[in-house]
């Protein structure tokens, strides 16, 4: 039984392109359940961007406040643009991640900052758009090891299947993440 696993946690997300993004990166990082909180997404489309359509097997959940939710021994991580963060390209991700992401026309409440453990930034120049920071954190999680995504062994297999065809499998042809 694995022991490691990530979910998300999204603050009052503004679009639901975002969030479709979201839902397509979580399906293909391996992530355990998304939620979110505020009425903007409530009040949107459904996320066609979500071309996989991962919201059929990977629970979305709209929720009032995400300190009540963290599953039982995750770490909550915030991911945030702020002076003292830590940068992610030095941030060992814990086995059991719950990483929460603010909206793209704001920042994550000072409520949410105090619970959680750390606070990590991806070191740009500005803020990234909110599905592209999900993708950066989920795929930094990946390639730093530790088997922290149950897709490992699925990319491990593509890789040698790979290396024995020929073949670039998981190249996007086809449909793949």
């Amino acid at each position: 039984m694995k022991n490691n696993y990530a979910c998300i946690g999204l603050f009052n997300p503004k679009s639901p392109e975002n969030v479709g993004s979201v839902m397509r990166a979580a399906g293909c990082y391996g992530v355990n359940s998304v939620f979110y909180t505020g009425e903007r997404y409530d009040r949107a489309t459904p996320f066609y961007t979500d071309t996989k359509k991962i919201y059929e097997s990977l629970p979305l959940i709209g929720v009032n406040e995400l300190e009540g939710v963290i599953p039982l021994g995750c770490v909550p991580v915030a991911v945030e643009l702020v002076a003292g963060a830590k940068p992610l390209t030095t941030y060992k991700h814990p086995a059991r991640a719950f990483y929460i992401f603010g909206p793209e026309d704001g920042t994550l409440k000072k409520g949410i900052t105090d619970f959680c453990e750390d606070i990590v930034c991806i070191p740009t120049e500005g803020c990234m758009n909110l599905a592209a920071t999900v993708n950066v954190v989920l795929y930094d999680r990946l390639a730093k090891g530790d088997n922290f995504s149950h897709h490992q062994d699925s990319l491990k297999n593509k890789k040698n299947i790979s290396e024995i065809t020929g073949h670039n499998v998981g190249s996007g042809e086809g449909g793949d993440c």
